[in-house]
């Protein structure tokens, strides 16, 4: 099993959730349940700081994907944080800054949020 963890908090009203290790289709279902128990509890402001995100593959591409469109028609956003260069060229290959609201830290990120 490979080494990934999730841990959620709350800021201002919004769910952080840091992402470390390395998201694969071994781990993908993690991050998956994770958003789905914040949507069914009715947050839809959600922050994923992947600070100590080491990889990511299309499996875990694909959560985000599955999970944007659901958290937006609520009226929510999922922001992308603190990626380092090689999770954030994945993302850049597949044109998904131009999908995400991709932030260089969380406190940006917060920002962001009251901006909407």
């Amino acid at each position: 099993m490979k080494n990934f963890s999730i841990a959620i908090r709350q800021k201002e009203g919004i769910s952080i959730l840091d992402i470390s290790g390395e998201l694969d289709a071994h781990t993908a279902s993690q991050l998956e349940n994770s958003l789905k128990s914040l949507i069914d509890d009715d947050k839809y402001s959600i922050i994923v700081n992947c600070n100590g995100l080491d990889y990511i593959a299309s499996a875990g591409l694909g959560v985000f994907m599955a999970y944007i469109e659901d958290v937006r028609g609520l009226g929510g956003d999922i922001k992308l944080t603190n990626m380092n260069d090689r999770v954030y060229n994945v993302f850049d290959l597949l044109g998904f800054p131009t999908l995400y609201d991709i932030h260089d830290d969380e406190h940006e990120a917060l920002e962001s949020f009251s901006n909407d």
